[in-house]
């Protein structure tokens, strides 16, 4: 008979572990290592947004390699969470883009409307708040991954108005929050009008 202080091993569902085999599938033989990092992720979603020592050693034997490999990885990359996060896991980008064009507000109003600072999480287990370097889409900055999703185009108001309406269980449109059409300039169309005009 199990114990409250017993933990339970960690195992694919049935779905994650056709998924586990479909990412390994991608590799030639005898690279299956390579899929450290999509079974990684695969699992963080599994466990509630985090990996622990336990994933990284089931993943080591599923693939055949070294628990070291599996934890350089696990540790070098900061979309692997190594304790529990909220259920919206907002990670605002900070790098020099970002910065240049708002960020520090960004940061302001999150850490106001969620009542936590960096790397902490809610009382209610709904937000936890991190800070990110570098996103990748610098062009629609500032930017923020809630889980998988992007949010661009900030500014502290909208910023709020996105926590509010997810604290509210509703849905939000991921993408840029200002009517960009995803990475197009800011101020409509600067070359080929004419064209386009005429289309």
């Amino acid at each position: 008979m199990s114990t409250a202080s017993e933990t339970v091993a960690f195992a694919w569902t049935a779905e994650n572990e056709a998924e586990a085999q479909r990412h390994i599938a991608k590799y030639p033989s005898g690279k299956q290592q390579s899929a450290v990092m999509p079974l990684l992720h695969l699992a963080q979603k599994q466990n509630d947004g985090h990996v622990t020592q336990e994933i990284m050693e089931f993943i080591a034997d599923y693939l055949g390699m070294p628990a070291i490999r599996v934890m350089e990885v696990a540790t070098f990359y900061t979309m692997y969470n190594h304790k529990p996060v909220g259920k919206h896991h907002v990670q605002v980008c900070t790098t020099t883009p970002c910065w240049l064009r708002g960020s520090d507000g960004i940061v302001s109003a999150c850490k106001k409307r969620l009542g936590v600072e960096m790397g902490g999480t809610t009382a209610d287990g709904m937000f936890t708040l991190s800070e990110v370097e570098c996103a990748g889409a610098c062009v629609n900055a500032p930017v923020v991954a809630i889980g998988d999703d992007y949010y661009e185009d900030l500014t502290p108001e909208s910023m709020t108005a996105l926590l509010d309406a997810l604290a509210k269980g509703e849905d939000v449109k991921p993408g840029p929050q200002n009517g960009r059409q995803t990475s197009a300039p800011e101020g409509g169309a600067t070359t080929l009008k004419d064209f386009i005009a005429k289309a």
